[in-house]
């Protein structure tokens, strides 16, 4: 099933001898195109993506990646970066070799000195380094074949943890494992503890697995389900609020509003599913241990909780982490592996810290492209947050970038990296985040009314502070099936601090609210809140195009609304509340001017491989480049770039900086070694087409 999804070309293999001489060369594996794992480390989440590619090589760390790029220059090969993340241009695996980088899953977490210092990659030995201590223990394991990376994919990509209640209301007829049975693996690092112990190493959570209450609904909110309705089936168990039903609500057995025909509940994107879904097992009965409290939610309800009130004793830390790691593992890593902590008592205890992340799901990449998410208002983009990388350069040099090192790669790479070099380590700050109060609201997509909703949360978030992370997103359900709105926000902070903007944004009435999930979480669970609505499927047909607005008036929401009524099953248009600390940034290659946009927005659209339909791809391209083009700043972040990108856009991301980058890239890659990216220009400073430096991808 899988193979029929991911085409091969007939492209020739390696030749013998360049096989033997490349496998010579490095440590780790290389796999040509008769061999099963080539098939799994050449996949990509966007099942359209045709490989020409002769060759995988699964380097073991930077200096694997040196002998690669010097084999490459010289037999004039052009190498793709598989980095872990799950792009769909194709970019990863469109050249002659793709280096898959997923072997590189070092990790590391270290407070700051005295001073503010960090410890640099140079002196942190890598995860191969033989008679060596590691850097830090990998989240799941050194991976032994493509097979086994496909696993371990398949299983980060369980996100109902984010919210049950979400998940429930998705998955209405399959029922879910317990809470704490979904936690993730424990992970027990191998340096020094430097952090306090935990207030009582004994953790009792409740023998059902509930955690907190999923029906948290303000008085002013208008829910349509009863507190033992199945939508809530936490209500009561420690609950310290209570559902008020509006005059909008059905009756106590019915999802509010639900036609009597379609009392059951039903699964508004059963249409995504490949049918019944069990949690992974690997998720199952793990045992609740101290290193593993913050990746639990049924620790907020524990005697034990110093989480809501808790004082970190650092502003930040520094994460070290591999280019194969995906996103979701580092942020499990860091719920695993605490830092010290001050209760309001006195006690001691600890709390996760986490590098600003876009949303689950994505790689590593995102932190030399943008990354824009939750902790984005507060912190920074994944580019301002990063202070150190290790390069592997296009004449087969490994060095270091940071602010006092390598100037011009340092201010190139965090916002346009993958066009200068191959980054094999990152080293990125992280801010502690004890606890997030977040959730879902979800309506029902009526064109009448989405026009108030979406205006109502525009007029919300104005002058929002910083804490406050804030989306909508509007979601298409098949022919004569529900779309959704949906609005999401992530108040970095307790309950008793974002209740306030919880009851801004749930006092529209003009439809009832079929789910408000808002409340306290981790973190770590709430990173998995996007992908839980948007139920992305590797293998799927994918397309994005996004935008950076400088306003949301009435005539483009209007105009927005009536457009989507229009799209095909799988689409999905997000708004994106921006500002707040990206402002704070200028000295990288993103202008200021990008920097200073109200949202972003994207069209993220997917739909069936088998499944062809030109709206999928039209409606994306005329909503951003035409509907909104009167308040669109320049291009989109970089990390939002997808396929057949017109040329002129990927320049309008950097603006006035676009000349110096130029510059940088002749300096560092004059042969445009690395033009299996977004770069849009070839060797000779010519502007190229998409097709040129991309993968094959279906044609309307």
């Amino acid at each position: 099933m899988e193979d029929s999804r991911h085409i091969i070309s007939d492209s020739p293999e390696l030749p013998s001898a360049l096989y033997l001489e490349l496998d010579g060369a490095v440590r780790g594996n290389v796999y040509l195109r008769n061999d099963p794992n080539f098939v799994h480390y050449s996949k990509m989440f966007n099942g359209d993506v045709k490989t020409t590619a002769k060759a995988v090589v699964c380097p073991l760390d930077a200096q694997d990646v040196s002998q690669f790029i010097l084999f490459c220059t010289k037999h004039s090969l052009f190498p793709s970066v598989k980095a872990g993340g799950y792009g769909t241009a194709g970019w990863a695996v469109g050249g002659d070799i793709i280096v898959d980088l997923s072997r590189l899953v070092d990790i590391d977490i270290e407070p700051p000195t005295a001073e503010g210092a960090f410890t640099s990659i140079r002196d942190m030995p890598s995860i191969s380094s033989k008679g060596k201590a590691r850097a830090g223990p990998p989240v799941t394991g050194s991976t032994s074949s493509g097979k086994r990376r496909r696993e371990d994919d398949a299983r980060l990509r369980d996100y109902d943890s984010a919210s049950h209640s979400v998940a429930n209301f998705l998955h209405a007829s399959v029922p879910l494992a317990p809470e704490t049975d979904r936690s993730p693996p424990t992970i027990r690092r191998k340096l020094e503890d430097l952090s306090p112990p935990l207030a009582s190493p004994q953790i009792s959570v409740d023998s059902s697995g509930s955690s907190r209450s999923s029906n948290l609904v303000s008085s002013t909110s208008a829910s349509g389900r009863s507190a033992n309705s199945p939508l809530f089936p936490f209500a009561g168990r420690g609950s310290t609020e209570l559902t008020t039903p509006s005059p909008h609500s059905g009756s106590s057995g019915n999802l509010a509003g639900v036609d009597s025909e379609r009392s059951a509940p039903g699964d508004p994107f059963g249409y995504l599913d490949d049918g019944p879904r069990q949690p992974s097992a690997s998720f199952r009965h793990q045992r609740i241990t101290p290193g593993a409290l913050f990746a639990s939610p049924g620790f907020l309800d524990s005697p034990h909780n110093i989480l809501t009130h808790a004082t970190p004793v650092h502003s930040h830390a520094f994460l070290t982490f591999g280019a194969g790691m995906r996103q979701k593992e580092v942020d499990m890593f860091s719920a695993a592996n605490p830092l010290g902590a001050v209760s309001l008592s006195g006690g001691r205890g600890a709390v996760p810290y986490h590098v600003p992340f876009a949303a689950h799901p994505v790689g590593s990449a995102i932190m030399i492209l943008g990354g824009f998410g939750f902790l984005g208002r507060l912190h920074g983009l994944s580019i301002d947050n990063l202070v150190e990388a290790e390069v592997v350069l296009a004449d087969g040099r490994i060095v270091y970038a940071s602010e006092n090192e390598n100037p011009d790669l340092w201010w190139a790479l965090r916002g346009a990296g993958s066009a200068f070099g191959i980054v094999t380590r990152y080293k990125a700050k992280a801010y502690p985040v004890p606890v997030v109060f977040a959730g879902n609201l979800i309506y029902r997509f009526h064109r009448a009314t989405a026009p108030s909703l979406i205006k109502h949360f525009r007029d919300c978030v104005k002058g929002a502070p910083r804490e406050l992370y804030a989306n909508v997103l509007l979601t298409a359900g098949p022919a004569g099936q529900d779309s959704l709105v949906v609005i999401q926000m992530c108040y970095v902070g307790p309950r008793v601090q974002g209740q306030e903007f919880l009851q801004a944004i749930s006092s529209w009435d003009g439809e009832q609210c079929l789910l408000n999930e808002v409340d306290e979480k981790s973190f770590l669970h709430q990173q998995d809140s996007v992908a839980q609505v948007l139920r992305g499927k590797a293998g799927n047909k994918w397309f994005i195009r996004s935008a950076l607005i400088s306003s949301l008036p009435d005539d483009i929401v209007n105009k927005t609304v009536l457009q989507f009524a229009d799209t095909p099953v799988g689409c999905t248009w997000l708004f994106e509340l921006a500002g707040g600390a990206l402002l704070d940034f200028e000295d990288g290659c993103l202008p200021k001017a990008q920097r200073e946009a109200s949202f972003t927005v994207a069209a993220l659209h997917q739909w069936d491989i088998n499944f062809e339909d030109a709206r999928c791809v039209h409606s994306a391209e005329e909503w951003i480049a035409e509907t909104l083009a009167p308040v669109t700043i320049g291009g989109p972040l970089p990390s939002f770039l997808g396929r057949h990108e017109p040329p002129g856009r990927v320049i309008a991301c950097y603006g006035q900086n676009w000349n110096r980058l130029c510059e940088v890239k002749q300096n560092y890659d004059p042969h445009n070694l690395f033009r299996n990216s977004f770069w849009p220009l070839n060797a000779a400073g010519d502007v190229i087409e998409p097709e040129e430096h991309e993968p094959e991808h279906m044609v309307f």
